[in-house]
């Protein structure tokens, strides 16, 4: 009966702030969140600023992330296996998936297609070797699902052989008219959607007893209630998008004050953004001798971004860009998918991992970034 002069909302209001509070606590990135209404007010307010909103635009993008991360498995954890496969496709990299809409209606291509590149290249070398090497400077040898690993690496290859046709043949001595580049990339981006489809299929139904983790550490964090991972889901794609436009608007002007191209910021600072909550995930994984989730996270969002994100865009160009997109890429970023892949299906081959192979990919990854750096490509037809 105490109790009585206390408002309804009270008690609730209380629960909420503890969540929130408890999710904070559990990820320190949250915490920028406060960031997203700084970005908006100042594209208010300082338009010109572009190397200031392209900064802020980067660390708010970033716990918006983590949050359409956390959404997305609160979501799919409740609708099953295959639908919750199908939203994991859709949305595991919709903050990337955003950004590079953005920037496609801007006509920004080589933004766009540097992004895509180096989503794969990051995923593949950058978090599947910290991975590697935060969870080996903790445990001697740890173990993996190499039938997955395989599997995943084995759809990245086909994507980026998939990408290196178009790419190859602009370069031939008669090179082919715009409109058979545009044909042949339209077709491959469909083809890819049905493979990514069937893989879909075969590893979730028809096959999944091969896909099954060889850790036995501790179960996941609890998912949200439903309705709550559709409430955040929404909002926070609004907001993604929001930013997304200040971060697209900014970037030309905030690249040359830094001195980087735009090919370096889609490359390096937009994949590495795109992927935060994704690395925390995997990262924090390895460091628990869960280092099946860490790979399975790795291959699989790269091998999403080359078989569902890449042909989505293509298709969507079509409606949102200036003209048509295609799967034609510059030759030094072909180059890094198809080495990035090939050297992810070598860590992932033996089903083991220890530091030292953490290191040599980190390498590898470093040394493609310099290089994009000092030496940046010219911009694909």
């Amino acid at each position: 009966m105490g109790n009585l002069g206390e408002p309804p909302s009270a008690v609730p209001s209380l629960s909420v702030g503890k969540a929130i509070a408890e999710e904070v606590r559990q990820a320190p990135i949250l915490a920028l969140i406060i960031f997203v209404p700084v970005v908006i007010v100042l594209e208010r307010t300082m338009a010109d600023a572009h190397t200031l909103l392209f900064i802020m635009s980067v660390v708010a993008i970033v716990p918006l992330a983590a949050l359409l991360s956390r959404a997305t498995e609160a979501v799919a954890s409740r609708t099953g296996d295959a639908v919750g496969g199908l939203l994991s496709a859709t949305l595991g990299n919709l903050t990337e998936l955003v950004i590079s809409l953005a920037a496609l209606h801007a006509g920004q291509y080589l933004l766009v297609k540097a992004s895509l590149a180096g989503a794969i290249v990051t995923n593949t070398l950058f978090m599947l070797g910290g991975s590697f090497l935060l969870g080996g400077l903790r445990h001697h040898v740890q173990q993996f699902n190499r039938i997955n690993a395989r599997f995943q690496a084995g759809m990245l290859f086909l994507a980026t052989i998939a990408i290196l046709v178009p790419s190859l043949i602009s370069e031939a001595d008669q090179p082919p008219a715009p409109e058979v580049s545009q044909t042949l990339s339209l077709g491959l981006a469909i083809l890819l959607i049905v493979v990514y489809a069937l893989g879909m299929l075969f590893s979730l139904r028809t096959h999944r007893e091969l896909f099954t983790s060889v850790s036995h550490a501790a179960e996941e964090e609890k998912p949200w209630p439903l309705a709550l991972g559709i409430g955040v889901l929404v909002i926070v794609t609004l907001l993604v998008a929001l930013v997304s436009e200040i971060f697209v608007g900014s970037v030309q002007a905030a690249a040359e004050n830094l001195g980087m191209t735009p090919a370096f910021v889609g490359f390096i600072v937009v994949a590495l953004v795109g992927a935060a909550a994704e690395m925390t995930t995997a990262f924090s994984a390895a460091r628990a001798n869960r280092l099946d989730l860490s790979v399975s996270i790795a291959l699989g969002s790269a091998a999403q971004i080359a078989l569902f994100v890449a042909p989505v865009l293509v298709l969507v160009s079509y409606f949102v860009g200036p003209e048509p997109m295609t799967l034609q890429f510059w030759r030094g970023a072909v180059t890094m998918m198809v080495v990035a892949t090939v050297g992810a299906a070598l860590l992932s081959n033996g089903g083991r991992g220890v530091w030292y192979a953490g290191v040599m990919a980190l390498a590898l990854y470093g040394i493609f970034a310099f290089t994009l750096f000092v030496l940046p490509p010219a911009s694909p037809s």
